[in-house]
């Protein structure tokens, strides 16, 4: 297992973090997680080496916190670190950040957290944190030892970024990085943004929930080709892996065999070779040449006067033609951020003159909001 120094090299981080999100579970209840199989998961991956798990207060309906704290309890508490997170959306009253916040210790059976992160930083967002003085509360925590590193994952464009960080002082940051996304949602741009500061990043979304693991025919004819050997998914897991200043790369794996195929990628760790940065880019030429909505991703419609995140609207309306992943569309849709979507498109015709693909940007807009509300289970 590569693993990858965090907190003036104290701390031995794995470079696979196992995100405790997409549990086996019984039937179609997401609250059910299959114990047995899902412990078999965790023995197996901690017996080969991975040591950062990943959970959250609203993951599995509110049951991971509580099934991961049983998982790790069997393990000498120092050998393992558990990160979790502060849910904006549960926030209604002052009260509600310390009680939920207690209630997470209480539901892992520990008495501090190696990593706290304040979850899913938007434009949306920013102002509930805010409200309730989420940072302040959480540094409180870290003062009494409940916290040792504190950080927030974001979801949101470079402004927002910048804006969190500048106000909240952290010593890591998660982002969604892969290789797909590094341009048409500008993965790159925040990446640098943490680098220039050199804050630490722990990476979700390496593989797109799942979806860069079962990509197009034409594009994993590509990858084959020139590494025959290798899983598709390990391409994104690669691609990840290798950039500087990388703490873990969290992947939301539900079979053994999946964490067999992150462990290949990260044991021996190789990043990527020139031959094969060059077949990333065919199969990103060709994702795009094959796009329903021919959007470049070259940025020059932003920023929006009135805040939409034009390529990430047209990026997950891409991805989920070109695959059929509409559950993963609901969740890169809702991730944009309120205020940011396409839905808050108010036709004002401003990109228009700026797009190089004399591309009706208003009109898609209304496409891809239209896009989600037609799926089912909205």
């Amino acid at each position: 297992m590569e693993y990858r120094s965090f907190g003036g090299g104290k701390l031995p981080v794995s470079l696979l973090g196992f995100g405790v999100m997409r549990l086996p579970v019984i039937g179609d209840n997401p609250a059910a997680i299959d114990e047995p199989k899902a412990l078999e998961m965790i023995d197996y991956a901690y017996q080969n080496g991975v040591n950062y798990f990943d959970t959250a207060y609203i993951y599995h309906e509110q049951a991971s916190e509580g099934f991961i704290g049983k998982a790790i309890a069997r393990y000498p508490r120092d050998k393992v670190y558990l990160a979790t997170k502060m849910p904006p959306w549960n926030l209604e009253e002052q009260e509600d950040v310390a009680r939920i916040f207690n209630e997470q210790l209480s539901r892992c059976g520990v008495d501090y957290f190696d990593f706290y992160l304040m979850h899913s930083i938007t434009r949306a967002t920013m102002p509930v944190f805010e409200k309730f003085g989420v940072y302040e509360f959480l540094r409180e925590q870290q003062k009494l030892g409940k916290i040792r590193h504190l950080g927030f994952s974001l979801h949101d464009d470079e402004v927002v970024f910048t804006r969190a960080l500048d106000q909240w002082p952290v010593e890591f940051v998660q982002l969604q990085i892969n290789y797909l996304d590094w341009e048409s949602m500008n993965a790159k741009g925040l990446y640098e943004i943490a680098a220039s500061r050199g804050i630490p990043v722990v990476v979700m979304e390496p593989v797109r929930g799942g979806a860069l693991a079962a990509l197009p025919p034409k594009c994993a004819q590509v990858l084959g080709e020139v590494s025959p050997s290798r899983s598709v998914a390990s391409w994104g897991m690669r691609f990840a892996g290798a950039l500087p200043g990388v703490m873990t790369v969290l992947s939301g794996m539900s079979t053994i065999e999946q964490i067999a195929d992150n462990l290949a990628s990260y044991t021996d760790f190789a990043p990527l070779s020139e031959a094969e940065r060059e077949a990333l880019d065919k199969v990103i030429a060709i994702y795009r040449q094959n796009a329903p909505a021919p959007c470049t991703a070259c940025r020059y419609c932003m920023p929006c006067p009135v805040g939409v995140n034009i390529p990430a609207g047209f990026g997950a309306y891409n991805f989920c033609k070109n695959t059929g992943n509409t559950e993963f569309f609901k969740i890169e849709y809702s991730n944009i951020g309120d205020g940011s979507r396409p839905d808050d498109c108010t036709g004002c015709g401003v990109c228009l003159e700026k797009c190089p693909q004399r591309l009706d940007i208003p009109e898609w807009m209304n496409k891809i909001a239209q896009a989600r509300t037609d799926l089912p289970g909205w």
